[in-house]
């Protein structure tokens, strides 16, 4: 699995100062899991050190200026960032980490000048980010600074794994039989995000317009990935919770019944992690052989190491 990554987050020493701004989190932790490409317009275009550049609005259109000369690089950029943004497509990759505030590579928040002043409003984003965000819409991304926020970190790892999950599956020539299966392995995880997501979701493989497959797989496709790229909530997560206990419930003591429920309360409280609660729903999974239940991509996201169920503030 690759994820794209802004250069200096890897510590290379590719920013206007010459240093690099490693990130522990995606060297140390990230790269035990996925192949971490570096991508960095700037360099190739002013070298390093070089001067700052900054995004200054001039009519109502954003442009790029470097240095304290105020020199106009908005086209140098803008084709640098377009040219990195095709070899992310090449690179065939399933989610992309940017670098926050840069004026190339800041998902939001940027700063935006005023033409001949230092007065600025964070309101922009970067070249390169506003490239990928415009050939590659559905594609996880998010900022390192974001991802210290165990939430915004959870969700997008879910659908980073969900992604490739997808993208693999489309690789095998699916048949619709092969189809029924991907939806319903991935019923309650898109459940926890939008119950109507699913529901469309479920009128496209259903196929009552009886059309052709390859127009089936890409709306699935593209309803799929707009699902996970929304956030999941406590609410949701605690609804979904009490589905997936309904498949127990006919068969436990009464004791067994109010632990487990006396826990999903606790969980939607904030008293315990989510792990805690898919612990002992696998295994009343393996106890109960529910078949149905093994396939289930929410009991099971992503690598376990991760740990990011174990945090109370992992949830909204």
């Amino acid at each position: 699995m690759k994820i794209g990554v802004s250069s200096c987050l890897l510590g290379n020493m590719c920013r206007y100062d010459g240093s690099g701004a490693k990130d522990r989190f995606v060297v140390d932790i990230l790269s035990n899991y996925f192949e971490l490409i570096g991508y960095c317009p700037e360099e190739p275009v002013f070298g390093t050190p070089r001067d700052t550049i900054r995004l200054v609005e001039i009519d109502q259109n954003i442009h790029v200026h470097i240095g304290k000369s105020s020199v106009d690089v908005t086209e140098k950029l803008q084709n640098s960032a377009n040219i990195f943004a095709q070899k992310a497509k090449k690179d065939n990759l399933c989610g992309f980490i940017l670098k926050s505030k840069s004026p190339t590579c800041g998902m939001e928040r940027v700063k935006i000048y005023q033409e001949k002043s230092s007065l600025n409003e964070k309101k922009g984003i970067g070249i390169f980010a506003k490239k990928l965000r415009e050939l590659y819409p559905y594609l996880p991304i998010e900022e390192e600074g974001r991802l210290n926020d165990p939430w915004l970190k959870e969700n997008f790892l879910m659908q980073v794994f969900a992604y490739k999950d997808l993208h693999d599956f489309l690789d095998t020539k699916p048949l619709i039989k092969n189809l029924v299966q991907f939806h319903t392995n991935y019923k309650y995880l898109i459940y926890a995000k939008s119950q109507s997501s699913y529901k469309e979701l479920g009128k496209i493989v259903a196929n009552q317009d009886k059309k052709d497959l390859n127009s089936i797989l890409t709306e699935y496709t593209i309803g799929f990935l707009k699902a996970i790229a929304l956030k999941s909530s406590i609410n949701k997560t605690y609804n979904v919770l009490l589905h997936i206990f309904g498949y127990f419930k006919k068969d436990l003591k009464k004791e067994e019944k109010e632990f487990i429920l006396t826990a999903i309360n606790e969980y939607k409280s904030g008293i315990i992690p989510l792990i805690a609660i898919t612990k002992i729903l696998n295994l009343y999974v393996i106890r109960f052989d529910e078949k149905y239940l093994k396939t289930q991509k929410f009991l099971n996201p992503y690598p376990k190491e991760f740990a990011l169920r174990s945090d109370t503030k992992a949830y909204k």
